[in-house]
């Protein structure tokens, strides 16, 4: 097993994958100029370019996909329900307790 640290991958903001996108989907640049202009891998640029395109650019319209703003809203409620659902059954699991208490 190896002793070195695992590398961690860079975070980029909502607005520079939005930025990065535009390069490609309407400045004209390709896939690769873009990723190399901005330091990131090909296939991330490919992945935001394609998240950000409109519905009517999709070529894949069997698929529903969401563009980087849905999709960091989506991230965004799913963190939210599931800290909802523990609270819940925390609230649960008191109101058992309580009620035992009182009888």
């Amino acid at each position: 097993m190896s002793t070195k640290s695992k590398q961690k991958r860079p975070e980029y903001t909502l607005e520079f994958k939005q930025d990065a996108a535009k390069l490609v989907n309407e400045k004209g640049y390709t896939h690769r100029q873009a990723a190399d202009s901005l330091g990131v891998s090909l296939s991330v640029m490919g992945r935001w370019a394609r998240a950000e395109k409109s519905p009517a650019q999709s070529t894949a319209a069997k698929k529903t996909v969401l563009n980087l703003t849905d999709q960091a809203e989506l991230t965004r409620l799913r963190r939210e329900n599931e800290q909802l659902r523990m609270e819940r059954e925390i609230l649960k699991k008191a109101a058992v307790f309580f009620a035992k208490e009182v009888e």
